[in-house]
């Protein structure tokens, strides 16, 4: 089977570390010109395409303005850049905890995404650690959910980034999670869960189904405080929302989590004060460039766990609340 080639470099810059759209004309795409074709496949207003054409803002491999009556191919590139919907800025900062010339490793708060997606664009971890350390080419290894806080890996030579994502492929990644959620005293931990989750194409949740597991993680109590648990959470795989799952399958969903077990109505814009309480605690490997051990340790802490211990019953056992 012949190899696609690689797509050619970007001649536009990036745009508040937001990376230029590119679109590759498909073989058998439909329109018989590139303005024709972008029109029918870009969801956008009428005369949106027509705009950016006429303001020399769709280019080629070249730089130059392309333009729309040039005969379809399959195979050409075109890139722009698209305008940027309002976005609510997340109030929180982003930690750098380690950088070299290889790799940058942050502490990413809740209701950041990692790397642009859907109506998270310039809000991102990406684009901010970008902008914020004058680092272009820096791209993510892995990827945190936008609810979920704690360390993420960049690297920040293209060339590199295979290497640094063939870590968390073929689990040479120790990921430990802490989690706060309801304490059961019947749960009988530590104990591995394994089971297998799908996540259909817009579904906001995964679930369970029957079938080969593809999903493992290790659950630990660490401590408990009143009705409320700190677990220590150890995956073993990497699924979608796989620990948000996994907690909620034991019968003690994470605290504050909007999804599990019921989807709750969408938080007002701006509302930050109920974090789903799940952080990515540490993050242990061997660099596969530089050979050194590297061990990386979140300085965030989950503000759903009570500031005081349970109160002490006779015997020095903790009485129920």
């Amino acid at each position: 089977m012949a190899r696609r080639s690689s797509a050619p470099p970007s001649p536009l810059p990036q745009r508040d570390g937001v990376d230029p759209v590119r679109v590759r004309l498909p073989a058998g795409g439909p329109g018989s010109t590139v303005g024709e074709h972008l029109r029918l496949r870009l969801a956008a207003e009428a005369g949106v395409i027509d705009a950016m054409f006429a303001e020399g803002a769709i280019v080629g491999a070249d730089g130059r303005p392309v333009d729309p009556a040039t005969p379809y191919r399959a195979g050409l590139h075109v890139w722009f850049h698209r305008e940027l919907p309002p976005e609510e800025p997340v109030p929180f900062p982003v930690e750098v905890v380690y950088r070299d010339e290889h790799v940058v490793v942050a502490d990413k708060p809740h209701f950041l995404a990692t790397t642009p997606r859907g109506a998270h664009v310039a809000e991102t971890a990406l684009a901010r650690l970008r902008r914020d350390l004058g680092i272009p080419t820096l791209t993510a290894a892995h990827r945190l959910d936008r609810l979920t806080a704690g360390l993420v890996l960049f690297t920040v030579r293209p060339g590199e980034r295979g290497a640094y994502q063939a870590l968390f492929r073929d689990r040479r990644v120790a990921k430990e999670y802490e989690a706060i959620a309801p304490w059961d005293p019947s749960l009988e931990l530590p104990r591995v869960v394994r089971s297998r989750l799908v996540k259909e194409r817009g579904s906001l949740t995964a679930r369970e189904v029957e079938g080969e597991p593809n999903a493992v993680s290790r659950v630990e109590l660490l401590e408990r405080r009143g009705g409320l648990g700190r677990y220590r959470l150890l995956p073993e795989t990497g699924q979608t929302h796989q620990l948000r799952v996994h907690l909620c399958a034991l019968g003690v969903p994470i605290l504050w989590d909007p999804l599990y077990p019921v989807v709750a109505p969408e938080a007002a814009r701006g509302d930050f004060s109920r974090p789903l309480q799940l952080l990515a605690r540490e993050l242990r490997f061997t660099d596969p460039v530089t050979g050194l051990r590297h061990a990386f340790r979140s300085g965030r802490e989950l503000e759903g766990w009570p500031s005081q211990p349970a109160p002490q019953g006779r015997g020095g056992q903790p009485t129920e609340e």
